[in-house]
Parts: C-alpha cells; structure tokens; sequence
C-alpha cells in the first residue's frame, strides 16, 4: 500500500460485507447488480466528500439561514463502458444533479489492450469534476486510455472508482496519471495469465448483463 500514494481503501463495514456476496459465484445476477448499485453509492458518499462548497441563502420554516450547496458545475459521472454502466445508477440515486457522459472500451482477449469505440462527455470538461468508473481496475488499459481521453478534451479534476482493483493496475494508472486518485473497495492479490483479478470475482461485466 505504501508504494500506492494516490490509492484510497474504502473499507467500511457495509462495503466489506457486501463486497463479499458480490464475489459469491452462487450470486444471482439480481442480486450482482443489485450489490453494485448499492456499493456504488456507498463508495460514491466517500469520493465526494471533499466536493467545494458555497453558501446559500435559505429560509427554514424558523428562520432564515445561511447553508452549503456544492459549488460550481456539475459533477459528472462517466462510466467506461459495458461494465461501468452498472455503477451509474447508485452513483445518480445519491447525487441527482450529476450528468453523465461514456466512453466505450473493450479489452482485446489477445493483446488485453484497450479499443475505444464511443465517447461522449457534457460540454466545458475544464470546469467539472469528473468520476471515472469501472468494477474492474485489472491492466489498468481501459482506465489509463479513458483518462487519457478525459484529459485530452481539457477535463482537469478526475477521479477513478472501482470495486476490485489489481496491483498491476493500480501501477499502471499510477506510473501515467499520478494526479488522478484511485478509490476502490479492494486490492486482490494479482492477475493471473488470462489477465483477471485474482481472487476477483470474474467478468463484471458478464455477471451484470448476463453474457459469456
């Protein structure tokens, strides 16, 4: 963990214990998406904690006062498409006003690097905060080339949030984008030959949409 400077553990009890029904084979693919949804938005409630703030004017129904709303443009969730779409919705359930954008990766099974086949994100990506998302971090391709998008378009604040991550994939995100912080609910031990997490818990993606 010391030599991840820029890597953040979230290990709440919620997250832990879910985390582990998760990983189940015997999981149903309700249920899989279901826990997805709910880590997302438990592990979304500790990303954004340091969101800025401003003061805002309000009249409760005492008295008037003086309360915080969160600043500035509007934090914008971009999952890296198939397997990130299944964090959206717990990421959007707990903060409404978020947009989202997509950027559409897939790992080649040969070369294990990334192909980019869509990207669309809201407009002014130099004023928004925006939270990179995927379950999976495991070479770090798809992470490292969708920040790099992110970053070509002007897109200064980003952060990256995954469910499981791998060491080699926190390194590689690392060793390109040392700027950009990682929060994730576990680090595994490793990759094995065909480049899954180990101990994991197996295609996210097909365990989301049902798919082989």
């Amino acid at each position: 963990m010391e030599e991840f400077k820029n890597f953040h553990l979230i290990d709440h009890a919620l997250i832990q214990h879910k985390l582990t029904y998760l990983r189940d084979i015997n999981t149903s693919k309700k249920k899989f998406r279901e826990l997805v949804e709910e880590l997302s938005m438990l592990m979304a409630y500790e990303v954004t904690k340091d969101l800025p703030l401003e003061d805002k004017e309000i009249e409760t129904p005492l008295e008037k006062m003086t309360g915080k709303v969160i600043r500035g443009k509007k934090l914008t969730v971009v999952p890296i498409l198939r397997a990130g779409l299944g964090m959206v919705d717990g990421i959007i359930n707990l903060i409404p006003s978020a947009r989202v954008g997509h950027i559409g990766l897939y790992r080649d099974h040969d070369t294990f690097k990334p192909v980019e086949y869509y990207f669309k994100v809201p407009q002014n990506p130099e004023d928004r905060d925006f939270l990179l998302v995927d379950p999976m971090l495991a070479t770090g391709g798809s992470a490292v080339a969708a920040t790099d998008y992110l970053k070509k378009i002007g897109a200064k604040s980003i952060k990256f949030l995954c469910l499981v991550a791998a060491p080699e994939g926190v390194k590689a995100m690392m060793e390109a984008h040392p700027d950009v912080p990682i929060y994730a609910a576990a680090l595994d031990r490793e990759l094995n030959e065909h480049a899954y997490i180990l101990p994991g818990l197996g295609d996210a993606g097909d365990r989301l949409f049902g798919t082989k």
